[in-house]
């Protein structure tokens, strides 16, 4: 095959070079690499090599041609025309070559006037012609010599397209082949999961040639090509790396599903690109849509989806040596709903205790049975912060992250409804005590301090006893110190794990009480407490827990507190 630019001038000063006949119809190897090497040669050319794929840029109504020339009858040929972002119609043609050009002639060139006159006027044979965004082939074992001519449309919009030939199609193979099955196999759905499956490619299987699969994940349809993806990602994504062995691609991690992945995520990403022509193109909007390559791998787990969600999915093989790829069958899966949650109903004045998985969430209802101006939420959180929603028939009264003890008290309406959204931690399991009333002075839990710290007075400090202040509040409440001994390797992690602060005294042994008593300041300033605990050994650590109960009977546990006597006085 040879090698011709568009220009006719210069297509026919080429063409006299065809006069020396070749002794096989192949490329001329050392020729063709020349070639490649020299990118510049193909650089906005009209000429198609023989054996690499050219990318080119089609604007909208504007029909580009392509001219190849096979200079021997029975040459196999074929040609692939890849889509990208839009359809294109396209035609293969052919045409005689001059007499003198066919390899049979001896005599002197006809003059250039008289070839142009020749080839100009002979119309060309059509061979193929296609419409659409497929990847479209035209394969033939024996083509005619002649000129060849590739003519491309798009009608839709301007767009890209790759073109690949060559006359030695056996030899080349440089898309990876499909398996006998190129469908992609959905073997698990989930909530927020989806696992697929394929057959490997024949061209690493058997042929054993470097093939990486890579998979394209979005919510608007399925991909004929990876140029098709690469045309609709803006030009700042790029292929992932693999990820490490055994573990599978989470596809939030990059982006998360359905949310923002930064503080970026309305903006949008593109770029403004002007032609000599003077035509532009807008920014594109940043689009959903993912592309992974995991290596060889043929089953993968696409996790961090939304749930009852329909999403398309696409595998490409890709030959790492020539960069070209084949799409499988693509496939699409929407992800199974969201469990339905139950919803607990809460009883007017009484406390309902609440367990919620880690990253979890839980339902609570409250439908005052009489008239009401205002509603009181009071909500003791036992381990970590909670995210607590209410809702008043649909309309959303309150969205806090809450710790500790914490009062809410909203205007009440007639024969309103309440729905309490309460979502655990992401570091573990929560536990808490909710109470709602429409009455005011109906008040299950304590009040307290900002601060819940024990302070321990290290001058104090003796052999058997030790010294310790905590602050109270305004309220009069019954408060209750507690002493355990422990080793003197426990640390902060331990007593961390402890710190459930709606476990009571009455989870305590008797002989670890010290004693119990009432206090509280009507000067917030001054509403401090301290207490010498007595009777300890030297040298022992000890851990410290102080209760507050209310008048309900409900206590909450301030932090406790670590303390060591003296070894030596």
């Amino acid at each position: 095959m040879l090698l011709l630019r568009c220009s006719l001038p210069l297509l026919l000063l080429l063409l006299p070079l065809g006069s020396r006949p070749q002794k096989l119809p192949t490329r001329d190897e050392e020729l063709f690499q020349m070639q490649i090497r020299d990118k510049t040669f193909f650089h906005d050319s009209s000429v198609i090599p023989d054996g690499a794929e050219i990318s080119s840029y089609l604007f909208r109504d504007t029909p580009k041609r392509y001219f190849f020339v096979v200079e021997e009858d029975n040459t196999p040929l074929a040609v692939t025309v890849t889509p990208c972002d839009a359809p294109l119609e396209w035609k293969l043609s052919v045409q005689e070559l001059p007499e003198e050009t066919s390899g049979e002639g001896s005599g002197e060139p006809e003059p250039l006037e008289q070839q142009k006159q020749q080839i100009t006027n002979e119309e060309g044979t059509e061979l193929f012609s296609y419409k659409g965004n497929d990847v479209e082939y035209f394969v033939s074992s024996s083509s005619p010599s002649g000129l060849y001519q590739l003519d491309l449309l798009s009608t839709e919009k301007d767009t890209h397209f790759k073109v690949y030939a060559t006359t030695t199609p056996e030899s080349d193979q440089p898309y990876p082949e499909l398996p006998y099955d190129p469908r992609i196999d959905v073997t698990s759905l989930g909530r927020t999961t989806v696992t697929l499956a394929w057959k490997p490619s024949p061209t690493a299987s058997l042929l054993r040639q470097p093939i990486q699969y890579c998979i394209v994940i979005n919510k608007e349809h399925n991909f004929k090509s990876l140029c098709a993806v690469e045309a609709k990602l803006s030009s700042d994504d790029a292929f992932m790396m693999a990820p490490k062995p055994g573990l599978d691609f989470s596809p939030f991690d990059f982006a998360h599903f359905g949310f923002p992945a930064d503080n970026n995520s309305g903006k949008e990403r593109g770029f403004l690109k002007s032609s000599k022509f003077g035509r532009q193109t807008s920014p594109k909007p940043r689009v959903d849509l993912h592309k992974v390559c995991i290596g060889n791998k043929n089953i993968f787990t696409v996790s961090d989806l939304k749930p009852d969600t329909q999403y398309y999915f696409d595998m490409f093989a890709v030959n790492t040596n020539t960069n070209m790829s084949t799409a499988y069958v693509g496939t699409f899966a929407r992800t199974k709903e969201e469990a339905k949650q139950k919803t607990v109903d809460l009883k007017d004045g009484k406390v309902t205790d609440v367990f919620i998985k880690r990253k979890g969430a839980k339902f609570l209802r409250f439908a005052p049975v009489s008239s009401h101006q205002k509603v009181t939420f009071s909500i003791h959180s036992c381990l970590d912060a909670v995210q607590i929603q209410v809702r008043r028939d649909g309309k959303l009264l309150l969205s806090q992250s809450i710790e500790g003890v914490r009062q809410f008290q909203l205007r009440g309406k007639a024969k309103a409804k309440y729905l309490i959204r309460l979502k655990g931690s992401k570091k573990g399991a929560s536990m808490l005590k909710i109470l709602a009333t429409t009455r005011p002075n109906k008040q299950s839990f304590p009040s307290l301090p900002e601060d819940t710290r024990i302070k321990a007075f290290d001058k104090l400090r003796t052999c058997s006893s030790v010294t310790v202040a905590w602050l109270g509040t305004q309220e009069r409440n019954k408060f209750c110190i507690y002493k355990r001994e422990v080793d003197d390797n426990y640390n902060e992690e331990q007593k961390k794990r402890e710190q459930n602060q709606c476990l009571g005294p009455d989870t305590r042994k008797k002989s670890e009480k010290v004693l119990c008593k009432y206090f509280h300041s009507q000067n917030i300033q001054k509403a401090v407490t301290t207490e010498t605990i007595r009777g300890l050994q030297p040298g022992k650590s000890y851990l410290l827990d102080v209760y507050v109960i209310g008048h309900g009977g409900h206590s909450v546990k301030y932090q406790s507190k670590l303390v060591k006597t003296r070894k030596f006085c």
